[in-house]
């Protein structure tokens, strides 16, 4: 979650699995702190404030790596991951229209949250104004991402019995299609060789 306030580092998959972990669906158990957690609530909040704690700290290092790097550091290394001078722009321009909620907006969405952090720095978001909006972003992102986790292992047995329905329901379309497909190909085959039996 560290990585991931700076780099696309699957945040969304980290919160999803704890989640399900939280949850007692799945083997293993949740540790913060030294303290082990089994399942249930107090797992869940684990969870939860593990993300939010190291999905801080590592926006306040981007925070910090865009204000003291600033737009050269984005020229200069900013191909490596894919960010272009028309993307610094549209960036910058979108800051300074939307500063009051691109911060905790930006956080608490899934994809564009790794990309928030530098670009707060680099355009002079003030850091105590960063901290305090990025936290609730941080928070409703974990909280709603662990949550989802949740639900999904608590009714993993039961989806997993469905889905083992859809598998074979999915399984008897494909050999169906393959085997129309089949039957058609050899159909045509037949007929033109017939046709050509009969040209002669």
């Amino acid at each position: 979650m560290t990585i991931a306030a700076v780099l696309p580092a699957a945040s969304e998959v980290t919160m999803l699995y704890g989640g399900a972990l939280a949850s007692g669906a799945l083997a293993g158990h949740i540790s913060l702190f030294g303290h082990r957690f089994g399942s249930g609530l107090d797992a869940y909040l684990a969870v939860v404030v593990a993300g939010l704690v190291g999905n801080t700290f590592g926006a306040a290092v981007g925070w910090l790596i865009g204000e003291r790097g600033g737009h050269p550091l984005l020229v200069r290394y900013g191909r490596y991951v894919h960010i272009t001078p028309q993307r610094i722009e549209r960036a910058e321009r979108w800051f300074n229209r939307f500063e009051s909620v691109a911060v905790p907006l930006g956080f608490a969405t899934p994809l564009v949250r790794s990309f928030v952090a530098i670009p707060a720095g680099m355009f002079e978001v003030g850091f105590g104004r960063f901290f305090l909006s990025a936290v609730p972003g941080i928070a409703a992102f974990c909280a709603a991402i662990a949550g989802i986790g949740w639900g999904v292992g608590a009714n993993w047995h039961a989806a997993h019995t469905d889905l083992q329905y859809v598998e074979a329901a999915v399984v008897a379309v494909v050999l169906g299609i393959v085997s129309y497909w089949l039957f058609r190909r050899r159909r045509s085959i037949t007929i033109g060789n017939g046709a050509a039996d009969s040209s002669r």
